[in-house]
C-alpha cells in the first residue's frame, strides 16, 4: 500500500498550498522545548536499529501497543529489535485516526525514502530497508539534527547536572546547531515526595555545600540557574501536576524545610507554601537573565500503580488531569508581575477544557516593548495532534492574537521528531487558507505568508534574542 504522504498533505485549498509551499516550507526550526540526550549529541551517536530509534522511547507507540493487546515483553521487554518492530507493524495500520498513524508515515517517507504503509505483511523488507539507511556513515545524531533544518535546541536538564555535554557541544565547531540547556527544577519544588531528601543530597554535591534551611535552598537553586545561564540557557521549565499558591512567613518556610529534613510528613498546605516561594524567587531571578519560563500544567503521573512498580516512571502510563487551577495560576504571575519580575512565560495545559482559559490569561499579563511576552504554547502532549493543535490556535486566535505566536516545538525524546513541525505547519497553512477560502479574511498571500513566517521562525526568533545570542554560526 502506498503512502497517502504526498507534497500537499492536509493542504486542502490552493492558498494553504501557496502559504506551505512558497513560505513555510523551508524555514529553519526553533526547537525550543525537548527531550533530546545532549550526551547522545555530544557523541554524534548511531543507532542499532530502526527499532533502537523509532520504538525505543516512545511512549505515545507504547500506549498503542499496550491498547492492541500487545504484551509487554514486545514493548519494554526482552524480546529481540526484530519482534518489537514485527508486533508495531501489525499494530501500526489500526491507529488510523491517531497521530500516530501520519508521524510513522513521515517519518518513514523523511528519514528513510519509504513510500510504503508498513504492514503486517511487508515489515521483513522495510526494516532491511531502514536498517541499511541507518548504517549509512552520515546517519548521526547530529546529522539528523542537520539534515533536519534545526537551528536551535533546548534540552530538558535537571538544576544538579553539570552541563559537560553542552559544553562539548558547544566546542564542536562543525556541528553549527546550537544546544543549550534548560533549567527544570521539579524535584527541588516537590518537598513532599519520597524522593525528595535523596534529591538535596544530589544537590548538595552540585553546589559543594550542605543544604540544611530553606535559605539555603533557595540559595543553591539561584547559584544553579547562574550556572546554567552561563552555558547559554534562555528557558526554564516547570511541570505541575498540582499549581500552588499559598503564602507563607520566613519562619515558616524555615519550620516547613527542618521537618521535612526530619523526616516528618508535610500538610498539603505547607508543600504548597514552600512551592509558592520557591517558585517566585526563582521566577524573579529568570526576569533578571531575560530568560523565559514554560509552566507545563495538568498531567496525572504514574496513574497505574502496579505497572509504576514494575517499569517505574516515564513509561507511557501518565495521563491528563482535571484540575481547575486558573486562580492560583493567576496568583502565581501576579506574584512576579507586582514588583514588574514575571518573565517571559509559556503557558502549556495537558486539559484541552482549559483551552480558553490560558488563552484568556496571556492578556492580562502582557507588557509594552515585548511582542507577545506572555504565550500560550503550542498543543502539548495529548494535544499535538490535528484536532488539538487546531483547537489550541483557534483558541489564541479567537481570545488572543495569532500573529504573536512563537510557534511548533517537538517535546521529544526521537531524533525523528521533527517532522512534527512539518505537520504543524500544514495545519497551521490550512487554517488560513481556509479562512481566506470562506471569505473570513483578505485574499492577500504575501500578508499572510508574512504571518505564517512569523509563527513558524521569526517570532521565537526575537523572542528568544536568538540574534544577539552567543549561538554557535
Amino acid at each position: 500500500m502506498t503512502t497517502f504522504i504526498h507534497e500537499d498533505f492536509l493542504l486542502q485549498s490552493e492558498t494553504a498550498r501557496r502559504l506551505y509551499h512558497e513560505y513555510a516550507k523551508e524555514l529553519p526550526i526553533i526547537d525550543y522545548h525537548c527531550h533530546l540526550d545532549p550526551k547522545a549529541i555530544a557523541e554524534n551517536a548511531r543507532f542499532d536499529s530502526i527499532t533502537d530509534i523509532w520504538l525505543g522511547g516512545d511512549h505515545y507507540k507504547w500506549r498503542a501497543l499496550r491498547t492492541y493487546g500487545i504484551d509487554e515483553k514486545y514493548i519494554t521487554g526482552d524480546a529481540s529489535p526484530e519482534e518489537k518492530f514485527a508486533k508495531w507493524s501489525e499494530v501500526l495500520p489500526f491507529t488510523i485516526g491517531n497521530p500516530l498513524f501520519h508521524w510513522s508515515a513521515l517519518e518513514l517517507k523523511t528519514y528513510f525514502g519509504v513510500d510504503d504503509l508498513l504492514t503486517a505483511d511487508n515489515w521483513e523488507e522495510i526494516y532491511r530497508k531502514c536498517n541499511e539507511v541507518i548504517a549509512q556513515p552520515d546517519f548521526t545524531t547530529q546529522e539528523l539534527i542537520t539534515r533536519s533544518n534545526v537551528k536551535w535546541i533546548c534540552t530538558t536538564d535537571d538544576p544538579a547536572d553539570d552541563l559537560r555535554y553542552h559544553r562539548q557541544i558547544a566546542e564542536q565547531k562543525d556541528f553549527k546547531t546550537a544546544v543549550t540547556p534548560t533549567f527544570r527544577p521539579d524535584k527541588a519544588l516537590q518537598i513532599g515526595s519520597p524522593g525528595f531528601l535523596d534529591y538535596i543530597g544530589v544537590l548538595e554535591q552540585a553546589v559543594g555545600y550542605p543544604i540544611q534551611s530553606y535559605a539555603l535552598i533557595e540559595q543553591a537553586l539561584l547559584e544553579r540557574i547562574e550556572y546554567f545561564n552561563g552555558f547559554g540557557c534562555m528557558i526554564s521549565d516547570h511541570g505541575f501536576t498540582h499549581l500552588p499558591y499559598a503564602e507563607a512567613s520566613a519562619e515558616a518556610l524555615e519550620s516547613i524545610f527542618s521537618k521535612r529534613l526530619e523526616g516528618e510528613s508535610l500538610s498539603s498546605l505547607e508543600c504548597d507554601q514552600y512551592a509558592t516561594s520557591l517558585f517566585l524567587a526563582m521566577g524573579r531571578k529568570y526576569a533578571q537573565f531575560g530568560w523565559a519560563m514554560q509552566l507545563h500544567i495538568g498531567a496525572i503521573r504514574n496513574p497505574n500503580t502496579r505497572m509504576f512498580r514494575q517499569l517505574g516512571p516515564d513509561t507511557g502510563f501518565d495521563t491528563i488531569g482535571d484540575n481547575n487551577y486558573a486562580d492560583n495560576l493567576y496568583r502565581l504571575l501576579d506574584g512576579l508581575e507586582q514588583s514588574n519580575e514575571l518573565p517571559k512565560t509559556i503557558l502549556y495545559n495537558l486539559n484541552p477544557v482549559h483551552n480558553d482559559v490560558l488563552a484568556a490569561m496571556i492578556g492580562s499579563f502582557q507588557q509594552s516593548g515585548i511582542r507577545g511576552k506572555i504565550q500560550f504554547g503550542s498543543g502539548w502532549w495529548y494535544n499535538d495532534q490535528k484536532d488539538g493543535m487546531t483547537k489550541q490556535l483557534t483558541a489564541l486566535s479567537n481570545l488572543g492574537q495569532l500573529s504573536c505566536f512563537i510557534g511548533m516545538l517537538t517535546d521529544s525524546r526521537s531524533f525523528l521528531s521533527y517532522t512534527r513541525h512539518e505537520y504543524f505547519r500544514r495545519i497551521l497553512c490550512n487554517i488560513l487558507g481556509g479562512w481566506v477560502e470562506n471569505g473570513e479574511v483578505p485574499n492577500d498571500i504575501p500578508f499572510l505568508g508574512r504571518i505564517v513566517e512569523d509563527i513558524c521562525y521569526n517570532n521565537a526568533n526575537t523572542y528568544f534574542g536568538l540574534e544577539g545570542h552567543a549561538l554557535k554560526k
